[in-house]
């Protein structure tokens, strides 16, 4: 049967319809026109909406009377889009997406992002300096340097930020520059920057793809550590699950990562951002070639840091050292695993193999989410602004709203926005979000049970 204007018509007045208000049987005759629809004459059929590309993940979501689908399928606060929209036929090419941005979006300011790597650093180091002075090291005043741990690793985020964006040459003009104030702040916080550089590269080229991403891939539904940490999650309950679950991410993440590879990309096997030839070798080498050397000259970086903070700790004692340092250095790798866990994950968010993932469909599966104004300003947009950071990393920051707002103008069905709250996006990721499986349409989503 041939699709004309009366079925189209037909419809687009049936999806005005919440399905909420339907029978199973309308249910039914809903899904089996769009099916027809979409099969017979996909090029109208997307021009109808969004939802009639994936419809019956649309009346699957709307029908549940919880976050879960009758397939047993979670939705997030996108509600089921980056499954739409990595289904649709057609995709924007990579210079069709820039071409929207505005074009001094794409220009650095030198003066302007040394300005904000000034404050960070100054809302970082100055509340140090008056907790040195005037918070005595006792027992008794442990509330408040936990607020000063707190508030200090969180300000030291933005200084991470900085040398993020000096990594990735969004920072300035003058590369030699550049790389200086990122190799410092990195070196200061204990991160390699030239090693992160590279694997930070990495997965920017091949985002959400499910063997060669790195970080924050997930592993696969098969897998027995996956089985195992199903029952386990089964046998605990979600609740206390997740709650392990996070407080294992946000405090071992980040330095595991570093020494391991976890949640790396399965092909390069156990990295180390310190030791270069740790891992695959040949074509999935995480540092092939002349990256050795920058991984040696980070390496000295950091054993500086860790050389003058054990002076530090000798001259003045470790309880001041921890104080001071280690527990705001805790706060801020909890934030950084915190935003990229988020920024790449999600129940209904899906991961791609080599026979779906394209470039353009990995960036544009990162998620922005609301941080709220205090965060974003400390941490100078790196939540809610990372899909456009995804689309190019060379965009400064303080463009990056701007950058932001023209991508979703013009690929509203594409960028992702998850308007949930991020402790309950948090918790629902840590609890739901295990392991991976192929679905019917060469998707790896996130399998929802042990069975």
């Amino acid at each position: 049967m041939a699709i004309n204007a009366k079925m189209i018509a037909e419809f687009t007045l049936k999806m005005r319809t919440p399905t909420s208000r339907l029978g199973h049987a309308q249910l039914a005759s809903r899904v089996q026109l769009a099916s027809r629809m979409a099969t017979r004459c996909p090029a109208r059929a997307g021009r109808v909406g969004r939802r009639t590309l994936s419809v019956k993940a649309a009346v699957a979501l709307e029908t549940a009377d919880s976050d879960a689908s009758d397939s047993g399928f979670i939705f997030s606060g996108l509600k089921g889009q980056a499954i739409e929209s990595a289904l649709l036929p057609s995709w924007p090419e990579k210079r069709e997406i820039l071409g929207v941005i505005p074009e001094h979006c794409f220009k650095k300011d030198t003066v302007k992002s040394m300005m904000y790597a000034a404050v960070s650093l100054a809302l970082t180091v100055v509340p140090g300096v008056l907790a040195h002075l005037y918070l005595p090291y006792q027992a008794s005043y442990l509330a408040a340097w936990a607020a000063y741990a707190l508030w200090t690793g969180t300000a030291a985020t933005g200084c991470w930020v900085v040398a993020h964006e000096c990594g990735h040459g969004a920072f300035s003009d003058n590369k030699t520059l550049q790389d200086t104030v990122g190799y410092v702040l990195h070196t200061l916080l204990l991160v390699p920057y030239f090693s992160w550089q590279r694997s930070h590269a990495v997965h920017h080229s091949r985002t959400n793809h499910v063997t060669e991403g790195e970080t924050h891939v997930p592993a696969m539904s098969d897998e027995p550590e996956s089985k195992f940490t199903f029952k386990v999650r089964e046998a605990i309950g979600g609740g206390p699950f997740a709650v392990i679950h996070t407080l294992a991410v946000l405090a071992f993440g980040w330095p595991v990562y570093l020494l391991t590879g976890a949640s790396g990309g399965p092909v390069r096997g156990n990295t180390n951002h310190f030791l270069p030839n740790a891992g695959a070798k040949g074509k999935y080498a995480l540092f092939p070639g002349g990256w050795k050397n920058k991984v040696y000259l980070s390496d000295i970086g950091i054993a500086g840091a860790l050389g003058g903070i054990g002076y530090l700790a000798y001259t003045f004692g470790v309880l001041p050292v921890l104080a001071l340092y280690g527990a705001p250095l805790m706060v801020t790798n909890a934030w950084l695993v915190l935003y990229t866990w988020l920024q790449h994950t999600g129940e209904d968010v899906p991961h791609l193999g080599e026979e779906t993932w394209t470039w353009e469909k990995g960036a544009f599966m990162t998620i922005d989410r609301p941080y709220g104004a205090l965060a974003d300003f400390l941490h100078h947009r790196i939540g809610s602004t990372h899909v456009a950071h995804h689309l190019n990393h060379q965009i400064p920051h303080y463009h990056a709203k701007e950058a932001t707002e023209a991508i979703k103008a013009a690929f509203p069905q594409h960028y992702l926005y998850d308007p949930t709250p991020i402790w309950k996006a948090t918790w629902n990721v840590a609890k739901n979000c295990i392991a991976v499986e192929k679905n019917k349409d060469n998707l790896w989503v996130f399998k929802t049970s042990v069975a």
